[in-house]
């Protein structure tokens, strides 16, 4: 070592060329240029490492979460559960309950909502039920839902909206059902409350009109963002649940939008916007997604024919 140092003390000291301050200011570039890759990476790796933010999030009362209730929450059409408990009870006959199914059938396998049919299924329901006490479809939907509903809750959805109330949130139901039925499965299932179709009543008897139309499709969104307004709530931090296309117009109104068990053209609106997807199908029901939910006319052909089963019953 001592003889090296001898050497290069005695080697000649050259001046620096152009060319290697050019080869030293390079070699200093690529250095920094190391350096900087190599801090990127670290942070991208402790990204991709690090947890979901918290969602739903604790504490935050400027936060709701909206289910669509047929398919979402529960397995089917809620109000055909119901007349299939009424019919089981021999309140209606088989050929008022055939032509109600028959609507229904041809809506779900269509997937066309044909204005003529959802206004015969509306038409008929709203003339059986005028004149009946709300009160009285509320005793009934009490009994059948302990006896064909509570079984046809979907676990998975179920635990969502416990998400959502365990961080301290309002969740409420979103359905074209009548309000009253809504309700009942709302209040079943320790949820805040229903938006449902509303069927106008006067001193608790049902008049045979509709305060406005079916909550369906846009009125989804309208009925949320008008109870949004009322609660003081930030559209941007809710979520919205659904397993329609019908409503997207919904789903599109929140900040957190999630398709649950969706049908194809959700799925495919979802996929396409990186909405979050929840499928609690197995088999061959995950497979028959392409059948639209029991949704308009489903709702108004099970009411209606909830509404005939106590019309036969008053006679």
């Amino acid at each position: 070592m001592a003889a090296l140092g001898w050497l290069t003390r005695l080697a000649p000291r050259r001046p620096a060329t152009a060319r290697s301050v050019r080869a030293g200011e390079a070699a200093a570039e690529a250095a920094r240029k190391s350096a900087q890759e190599h801090a990127e990476r670290e942070r991208h790796e402790e990204t991709a490492q690090a947890p979901e933010p918290e969602f739903p999030v604790a504490g935050d009362v400027k936060a709701a979460a909206f289910f669509d209730l047929d398919n979402t929450v529960m397995q089917g059409a809620a109000l055909f559960h119901f007349g299939r408990g009424l019919y089981k009870r021999h309140f209606f006959r088989k050929r008022e309950l055939a032509r109600f199914a028959w609507q229904q059938t041809w809506f779900r396998l269509a997937g066309i909502e044909d204005p003529a049919h959802i206004q015969d299924a509306r038409d008929s329901a709203l003339s059986i039920v005028k004149g009946h006490r709300v009160s009285e479809l509320m005793a009934v939907g009490e009994e059948i839902y302990d006896e064909y509903m509570a079984e046809r809750i979907w676990p998975g959805t179920r635990a969502l909206a416990q998400a959502h109330l365990d961080a301290g949130q309002k969740v409420w139901l979103v359905t074209a059902a009548p309000v009253e039925t809504a309700t009942i499965i709302a209040r079943r299932l320790g949820l805040t409350g229903a938006l449902g179709t509303v069927a106008e009543s006067v001193g608790g008897v049902y008049t045979g009109r509709l305060v406005g139309e079916m909550l369906h499709g846009p009125a989804k969104a309208e009925a949320v963002r008008a109870l949004a307004a009322a609660e003081g709530l930030d559209l941007s931090r809710c979520a919205a649940y659904s397993d329609s296309a019908n409503d997207i117009p919904m789903l599109s109104l929140v900040g957190h939008p999630c398709a649950v068990n969706p049908d194809a053209g959700l799925r495919e609106h979802a996929r396409e916007r990186g909405w979050r997807l929840r499928d609690y199908r197995t088999g061959r029901k995950a497979a028959r997604i392409g059948i639209p939910a029991a949704v308009g006319l489903g709702a108004l052909a099970g009411g209606a024919a909830a509404a005939a089963a106590l019309h036969r019953r008053r006679r």
